[in-house]
């Protein structure tokens, strides 16, 4: 039996908060947006370009609908104009004037748009949702890549028996390079898949970041841990599926940074992090140039030249054409658009046209020379060291000092740690869902950076005062 008590300074109860309708709605639509940025190649392979360029034209223009009357009547309270991913701007703002001296301003300012678009998405989901509904949303949108994956592949191998071209095309009789191909069939086979997204290494990274949200959920005691634990086994079975290197050499790295996580949680003062810092730089070091020595060996061990697979002769043609202007670049493009004549064969592979540099820092400095490397970097930097501290710092606010740790306080350095490594051997970070990530991170550990004790606790978004005695 509840016992009340009158005393003025006792907190009257009241029933458990709960969602309003429109909220939920809010969350839905950034499901929405969320899953048209990581899934946009299959947007793309259903509707046809036209068609995927009015997609984001339709949720970009609704997600502006939603968050401008929002910001004018002062709701939510977390947007703040100071804390805006400023550095991560000026790189799309000199992508944008880049048009002024760009060898295909026609790409630039079609890319742009769709950087813009992006953009809009990622401070949009970074602004309505805190950071346990960010968790539970990339949760949903990966659980939606990872089900409707194994739907086409399925229905691909057992009703369709033939492999499934974009758009739904008729495959000609002379046939045609696997490589156009959306779905190949491979599921009961020894073949790589590729999934909802048309692509192998695409879907292992999307396997890749599902294992990661699902785990720290998972740590997090959300509910209906048993279907986490299911998804997860699809997304292990997918990603083996899908056979990517570079994403079996990701989760290794991953692995050792999230060691290094918990180890440096551990440190009880200033002088262990120092320690701590030092050995992991030693071992940093030691691991580099232990790969870099053996690189050979080990990308004979997963069945790769050591040319890398072609990117050797890419790398060489963009560093070839990046050095003629190396300040400001050739212009901004991301992706290359292969119908632009400063790439229609330009690089070819299999017979297509190459749409990115297969590395990021090589691709920026091709399109917006040093000064887009240097504001890259920073953007980069500035969400790395966030990350880390956000993840290993213990999250106080007052006098207590012994709050526990929040699992999705992990959730941005495993994510970051990803797509640096990603963005080595391909150029996904500075684009569609790398540029989201690097957005919506950064701008959300600038707003709320701490979490509240609990699933529904509030989030700290102000600056704390201090107690006085």
């Amino acid at each position: 039996m509840a016992v009340y008590t009158k005393h003025p300074a006792a907190t009257p109860p009241a029933a458990p908060a709960r969602e309003t309708t429109r909220h939920l709605m809010v969350r839905a639509f950034s499901v929405l947006l969320l899953f048209s940025v990581f899934a946009h190649t299959a947007i793309y392979n259903l509707v046809g370009p036209v068609g995927a360029v009015i997609v984001m034209i339709v949720l970009t223009l609704a997600a502006l609908a939603i968050w401008i009357p929002a910001i004018v009547r002062g709701q939510p309270s977390v947007f703040r104009w100071r804390r805006l991913p400023w550095v991560a701007l000026a790189y799309g703002a000199l992508a944008l004037v880049s048009t002024f001296w760009s060898r295909w301003p026609g790409a630039t300012l079609l890319t742009w748009l769709l950087l813009a678009a992006v953009t809009v998405t990622a401070l949009f989901v970074a602004t309505v949702l805190t950071w346990n509904e960010i968790a539970r949303a990339l949760s949903t949108t990966m659980k939606l890549i990872l089900g409707l994956s194994l739907l086409i592949e399925l229905w691909v191998a057992l009703v369709r028996h033939e492999p499934l071209l974009p758009n739904f095309v008729e495959i000609p009789e002379s046939g045609i390079d696997p490589h156009l191909y959306w779905v190949r069939g491979n599921l009961f086979n020894d073949g790589r898949i590729q999934g909802i997204v048309g692509n192998a290494h695409s879907l292992a990274v999307m396997c890749l970041f599902a294992l990661i949200v699902f785990a720290v959920l998972f740590a997090a005691h959300a509910r209906r841990r048993t279907m986490l634990v299911l998804w997860s086994a699809l997304a292990a079975v997918l990603l083996i599926k899908a056979a990517s290197t570079t994403v079996y050499l990701s989760i290794i790295v991953v692995l050792v940074v999230l060691a290094a996580a918990l180890i440096a949680r551990a440190a009880s003062g200033p002088g262990q992090r120092r320690l701590m810092y030092a050995a992991f730089t030693a071992v940093a070091v030691i691991g580099v140039t232990a790969a870099l020595l053996l690189r050979d060996q080990l990308l004979s061990m997963f069945g790769k030249s050591g040319d890398l697979t072609g990117r050797l002769d890419i790398w060489q043609a963009v560093w070839e054409r990046a050095v003629t202007r190396p300040i400001f670049g050739n212009g901004f493009s991301s992706p290359w658009v292969p119908w632009a004549p400063g790439f229609d064969g330009w690089i070819v592979d299999h017979g297509l046209t190459v749409f990115h540099a297969h590395d990021m820092w090589l691709d920026v400095f091709l399109q917006l020379g040093v000064v887009g490397v240097v504001l890259m970097a920073l953007a980069w930097l500035a969400l790395t060291w966030r990350a880390w501290f956000f993840a290993v710092d213990r999250p106080r606010w007052d006098l207590d000092a012994k709050r526990p740790y929040s699992p999705v306080s992990l959730l941005p350095l495993l994510f970051v740690t990803v797509l640096l490594f990603e963005g080595l051997v391909e150029s996904a970070p500075i684009m569609l869902w790398g540029w989201l990530l690097l957005v919506l991170l950064s701008f959300k550990m600038k707003s709320a950076p701490l979490i509240g004790v609990g699933e529904h606790a509030p989030e700290m978004t102000t600056t704390p005062t201090r107690r006085t005695p």
